[in-house]
This record gives structure tokens, sequence and C-alpha cells, in this order.
């Protein structure tokens, strides 16, 4: 490492709706020489990344990735090593389910200077826009974060008894493809099959759509809707919650946006 190296910037995007990046998130994209950015990055935060700035799409959906994890991984490291100020954008926040772990990691074995800077979430991003709170003193008195899909495609090895706690909200991230599983899981588990459950489409963005239902309905309806994109899971009863407080209507925000 050299003492006038860049750092690589590993940098939250968080859930999609451009007014939700930190105010370093957006200094960074727009002082970048690079931005290696994933599928998850919003069309309207790229749109931020100043013309003749480089962007590298390094996206990535379940079981296909445009360009492998250790690719990217020895990309950042020669990006850096040429001098260039690189900001690796991730949708959400880089350690939540971002890989921002590993590829910190890699960084550092490799004598690389690195910063990272968080973003909200999709879980606290999307669920707020769906009008669910993570947790309500009648309804939750704690969070848990999965993933539901796996490197080799197989079904989730997680401890379905330990999820399946009605006083917890659960979060699923990557879970449509599986949500059958998860669903039958919880229940055979000991979670009611009536447990409020969401799945929220695009959240935060102009296209979002969320379905609310029973966890026994949740795969069929998600099946239905031919729900394609970011979608996140919650699970439990600060869902119903969504009935009272559900606040966002892509419409008026946008025009709130045209008048601000």
């Amino acid at each position: 490492m050299t003492d006038s190296m860049k750092p690589v910037y590993l940098v939250g995007a968080g859930p999609g709706d451009p007014d939700l990046l930190t105010v370093k998130a957006l200094r960074l994209i727009q002082q970048a020489d690079v931005v290696v950015y994933d599928r998850l990055v919003s069309e309207p935060i790229r749109d931020l990344v100043p013309v003749g700035t480089k962007q590298i799409f390094a996206g990535k959906t379940a079981r296909d990735h445009h360009m492998p994890q250790h690719e990217t991984n020895d990309l950042l490291v020669t990006l850096a090593r040429a001098g260039r100020s690189v900001v690796r954008l991730k949708g959400g926040d880089p350690f939540v389910f971002g890989r921002g772990g590993e590829e910190a990691v890699h960084l550092a074995e490799n004598q690389i200077p690195f910063e990272v800077v968080p973003g909200i979430t999709s879980s606290a991003g999307c669920a707020a826009y769906a009008g669910i709170p993570l947790t309500h003193r009648d309804y939750a008195h704690g969070v848990r974060f999965v993933t539901g899909h796996t490197q080799n495609g197989e079904e989730p090895e997680l401890n379905w008894a330990s999820l399946a706690d009605p006083d917890t909200t659960l979060v699923v991230y990557m879970g449509v493809t599986n949500a059958r599983i998860i669903a039958n899981r919880l229940i055979e588990a000991g979670l009611s099959a009536d447990t409020p459950a969401a799945a929220i489409n695009m959240g935060t963005r102009p296209e979002q759509k969320v379905i609310r239902t029973t966890l026994t309905a949740l795969p069929e309806e998600i099946q239905t809707a031919g729900l394609s994109g970011a979608t996140l899971l919650v699970i439990g009863g600060v869902v119903q919650l969504a009935d009272i407080i559900d606040w966002f209507t892509p419409s008026s925000i946008e025009a709130h946006k045209a008048h601000g």
C-alpha cells in the first residue's frame, strides 16, 4: 500500500429512493473516478453519477451472477492500485446481506485502504414505506433478519423452530423463490398459518407494490402477482399495522418533490 493510494469506498445506496442516500454517499458518488454498482442500485441513484465517470455493472441475482464475487473483489483491488478513486455502490447497506464484509476482507488482505459508508438497509426502508414498523411493543419485541436463498439454490438451512416466534418480526431478504418452503417450514415449526405477512416489491420507489396477507396465503399471492425485482418478506403481527399507517403513495411523493 502506498501513501498516495486512494481508499475504496464501500457505499450503501439505500433501498432505492435517491432522497434516502446519506450526504456522504452522494458526495463520494459525485467525486468518484469509477463507480462499481450492483443490480439493486436504482436508476435514479445511478443518474446522480456525473457524466464521464466510468460505471461498471457487477450485478447479481439469485443463481445468476453477472460478475462472480471473486472477480468483483479483484476488480476493486486493480482499480485502487491504478490510482482510481473507487466507489463500490451497493443496494441497501453494505454489511447487511450485501457482501460488503467479503469485499472489505479482500481489500484488507491486499493492503488496500477502504472506508465503509452505511446505507439505509432494505428492511428498515422498505418496511417503513409499506407502513410496517419492524418493532412495536404490542406486537414485536425483536427483529430477525435472514436470507431466503443459498449459494447452491437448495432449501435454506435455517433454525425454523427459533424463527417461528410470534413475538418477533421476521424479515426475509431474497425470499421470493423459496417463499413456499419458508412459509411451510415456519408453520410446521409452530407459527400460526394466520400470521400477518407481507411482500414488499421495489420498496421506496415509484413502482412499489405491497402484498399484505397471511403466512399460508403469501406464496400463492406472490405467484399470482408475478412479482419481479427486489422483494422483501416481512412476517409478524406488525404487518397488520399497515392497515392504519400505510402512508406512502408514490404520486403524492413525486408531486411534493416537484414543488419542493
